[in-house]
Protein backbone atom coordinates (compact mmCIF):
# COMPACT_ATOMS: atom_id res chain seq x y z
CA UNK A 1 0.00 0.00 0.00
CA UNK A 2 1.55 3.75 -0.89
CA UNK A 3 1.81 6.17 1.13
CA UNK A 4 -1.08 7.80 -0.59
CA UNK A 5 -3.13 5.29 -0.08
CA UNK A 6 -2.60 4.51 3.93
CA UNK A 7 -2.79 8.36 4.24
CA UNK A 8 -6.51 7.96 2.29
CA UNK A 9 -7.80 4.56 4.77
CA UNK A 10 -6.22 6.53 7.61
CA UNK A 11 -8.72 9.39 7.07
CA UNK A 12 -11.57 7.95 6.20
CA UNK A 13 -11.21 5.95 9.80
CA UNK A 14 -10.92 9.27 11.14
CA UNK A 15 -13.78 10.99 9.97
CA UNK A 16 -16.09 7.66 9.68
CA UNK A 17 -15.92 7.48 5.57
CA UNK A 18 -15.82 4.57 3.84
CA UNK A 19 -12.47 4.56 1.34
CA UNK A 20 -14.87 4.54 -1.32
CA UNK A 21 -17.06 7.61 -0.25
CA UNK A 22 -13.56 9.86 -0.02
CA UNK A 23 -12.46 8.88 -3.67
CA UNK A 24 -16.05 9.75 -4.91
CA UNK A 25 -16.16 12.88 -3.09
CA UNK A 26 -12.92 13.47 -4.99
CA UNK A 27 -13.94 12.62 -8.42
CA UNK A 28 -17.30 14.49 -7.89
CA UNK A 29 -14.96 18.07 -6.91
CA UNK A 30 -13.29 17.33 -9.71
CA UNK A 31 -16.19 17.42 -12.26
CA UNK A 32 -17.91 19.99 -10.47
CA UNK A 33 -15.13 21.72 -11.11
CA UNK A 34 -15.55 21.44 -14.93
CA UNK A 35 -18.78 23.58 -14.70
CA UNK A 36 -17.43 26.40 -13.10
CA UNK A 37 -18.67 29.81 -14.51
CA UNK A 38 -15.39 32.00 -14.27
CA UNK A 39 -14.79 34.14 -17.44
CA UNK A 40 -13.04 36.84 -14.95
CA UNK A 41 -10.66 34.53 -13.26
CA UNK A 42 -10.67 31.55 -15.22
CA UNK A 43 -9.93 29.61 -11.62
CA UNK A 44 -12.03 26.80 -11.59
CA UNK A 45 -13.14 25.56 -8.26
CA UNK A 46 -15.32 22.40 -7.82
CA UNK A 47 -16.74 21.24 -4.71
CA UNK A 48 -18.41 17.87 -3.14
CA UNK A 49 -20.59 17.69 -0.34
CA UNK A 50 -21.35 14.30 1.45
CA UNK A 51 -24.40 14.17 3.25
CA UNK A 52 -24.93 12.09 6.24
CA UNK A 53 -27.35 10.06 4.39
CA UNK A 54 -24.94 9.51 1.29
CA UNK A 55 -26.19 11.43 -0.72
CA UNK A 56 -23.21 13.99 -2.72
CA UNK A 57 -24.00 17.47 -3.66
CA UNK A 58 -21.95 19.25 -5.78
CA UNK A 59 -21.09 23.05 -6.85
CA UNK A 60 -18.57 25.05 -8.54
CA UNK A 61 -17.69 28.47 -8.78
CA UNK A 62 -19.79 31.01 -10.68
CA UNK A 63 -18.32 34.52 -11.70
CA UNK A 64 -20.21 37.44 -12.52
CA UNK A 65 -19.69 41.02 -13.77
CA UNK A 66 -19.33 42.58 -10.93
CA UNK A 67 -16.47 40.73 -10.36
CA UNK A 68 -15.20 39.59 -7.90
CA UNK A 69 -18.39 38.92 -6.21
CA UNK A 70 -19.72 35.17 -7.08
CA UNK A 71 -19.81 31.88 -5.24
CA UNK A 72 -17.78 30.04 -4.59
CA UNK A 73 -18.22 26.39 -5.18
CA UNK A 74 -18.41 25.40 -1.35
CA UNK A 75 -20.99 28.06 -1.28
CA UNK A 76 -22.97 26.87 -4.07
CA UNK A 77 -22.67 23.34 -2.90
CA UNK A 78 -24.13 24.34 0.40
CA UNK A 79 -27.56 26.00 -0.99
CA UNK A 80 -27.97 23.30 -3.38
CA UNK A 81 -27.94 20.90 -0.47
CA UNK A 82 -30.29 23.20 2.13
CA UNK A 83 -32.41 24.41 -0.73
CA UNK A 84 -33.04 20.44 -1.45
CA UNK A 85 -33.83 20.14 2.34
CA UNK A 86 -30.58 18.20 3.11
CA UNK A 87 -28.61 19.86 6.47
CA UNK A 88 -26.31 17.21 8.18
CA UNK A 89 -23.07 16.57 6.04
CA UNK A 90 -20.04 14.86 6.81
CA UNK A 91 -17.56 15.78 4.64
CA UNK A 92 -16.54 18.14 2.12
CA UNK A 93 -13.58 17.67 -0.93
CA UNK A 94 -12.83 20.93 -2.67
CA UNK A 95 -10.69 20.61 -6.33
CA UNK A 96 -9.40 24.61 -7.31
CA UNK A 97 -7.78 24.48 -11.27
CA UNK A 98 -5.64 21.85 -12.16
CA UNK A 99 -3.65 24.61 -14.34
CA UNK A 100 -3.05 27.86 -12.94
CA UNK A 101 -1.37 29.46 -16.08
CA UNK A 102 -4.52 30.58 -17.75
CA UNK A 103 -5.78 32.10 -14.64
CA UNK A 104 -6.09 35.87 -13.87
CA UNK A 105 -7.31 37.11 -10.39
CA UNK A 106 -8.59 35.21 -7.64
CA UNK A 107 -10.59 37.61 -4.90
CA UNK A 108 -8.82 40.48 -6.69
CA UNK A 109 -5.12 38.66 -6.70
CA UNK A 110 -2.85 37.83 -9.19
CA UNK A 111 -3.01 33.70 -8.90
CA UNK A 112 0.45 33.12 -9.52
CA UNK A 113 1.22 35.08 -5.93
CA UNK A 114 -0.80 32.07 -3.79
CA UNK A 115 1.96 29.97 -2.13
CA UNK A 116 -0.43 27.46 -1.05
CA UNK A 117 -0.06 23.51 -2.36
CA UNK A 118 -4.12 23.35 -1.78
CA UNK A 119 -6.79 25.95 -1.75
CA UNK A 120 -8.94 26.35 1.66
CA UNK A 121 -12.09 27.83 1.80
CA UNK A 122 -12.10 31.56 1.76
CA UNK A 123 -13.77 33.41 4.18
CA UNK A 124 -17.10 34.30 2.61
CA UNK A 125 -16.81 30.64 1.64
CA UNK A 126 -16.58 29.20 5.10
CA UNK A 127 -19.07 31.10 7.30
CA UNK A 128 -22.24 29.17 4.98
CA UNK A 129 -20.25 26.32 6.22
CA UNK A 130 -19.85 26.89 9.65
CA UNK A 131 -24.27 28.07 9.64
CA UNK A 132 -24.61 24.30 8.23
CA UNK A 133 -21.96 22.35 9.37
CA UNK A 134 -20.48 20.67 12.02
CA UNK A 135 -16.97 22.19 13.77
CA UNK A 136 -16.16 18.22 13.10
CA UNK A 137 -16.73 18.42 9.59
CA UNK A 138 -13.69 17.23 7.40
CA UNK A 139 -12.75 19.64 4.93
CA UNK A 140 -10.50 17.24 2.09
CA UNK A 141 -8.59 20.24 0.32
CA UNK A 142 -6.95 18.68 -3.08
CA UNK A 143 -4.24 19.97 -4.84
CA UNK A 144 -3.75 19.93 -8.39
CA UNK A 145 -1.94 16.58 -8.50
CA UNK A 146 -4.76 15.07 -6.76
CA UNK A 147 -2.58 14.76 -2.96
CA UNK A 148 -4.96 16.29 -0.28
CA UNK A 149 -4.30 18.35 3.17
CA UNK A 150 -7.30 17.49 5.29
CA UNK A 151 -8.56 20.15 8.20
CA UNK A 152 -11.91 19.89 10.40
CA UNK A 153 -13.91 23.52 10.06
CA UNK A 154 -12.95 23.98 13.33
CA UNK A 155 -9.26 24.15 12.48
CA UNK A 156 -9.78 26.52 9.99
CA UNK A 157 -12.04 28.80 11.60
CA UNK A 158 -10.91 28.71 15.50
CA UNK A 159 -13.07 30.86 17.84
CA UNK A 160 -16.08 31.09 15.64
CA UNK A 161 -19.27 31.69 16.39
CA UNK A 162 -22.52 29.89 14.50
CA UNK A 163 -26.52 29.71 15.13
CA UNK A 164 -26.05 28.41 18.61
CA UNK A 165 -24.49 31.63 19.76
CA UNK A 166 -27.21 33.65 18.42
CA UNK A 167 -29.84 31.28 19.71
CA UNK A 168 -30.12 32.98 22.98
CA UNK A 169 -30.39 36.90 21.39
CA UNK A 170 -33.22 35.73 19.26
CA UNK A 171 -34.71 34.35 22.42
CA UNK A 172 -34.27 37.49 24.20
CA UNK A 173 -35.50 39.68 21.52
CA UNK A 174 -38.49 37.68 21.17
CA UNK A 175 -39.30 37.79 24.87
CA UNK A 176 -38.56 41.27 24.88
CA UNK A 177 -41.47 41.96 22.11
CA UNK A 178 -43.99 40.44 24.07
Amino acid sequence: MSSVSSQIGADAERFSLDIRQLEDLAKKAANAKERAHCPYSNFRVGAALLTKSGECITGANVENASYPVGICAETCAVAKAVSDGQKDFKALALRPAAHVANCKLFAGFPVASFALSVLPPGSTAIVPLREFCSLKLPIFMYDKNGSYVVKTLEELLPMSFGPEDLKPVLEAHAHAER
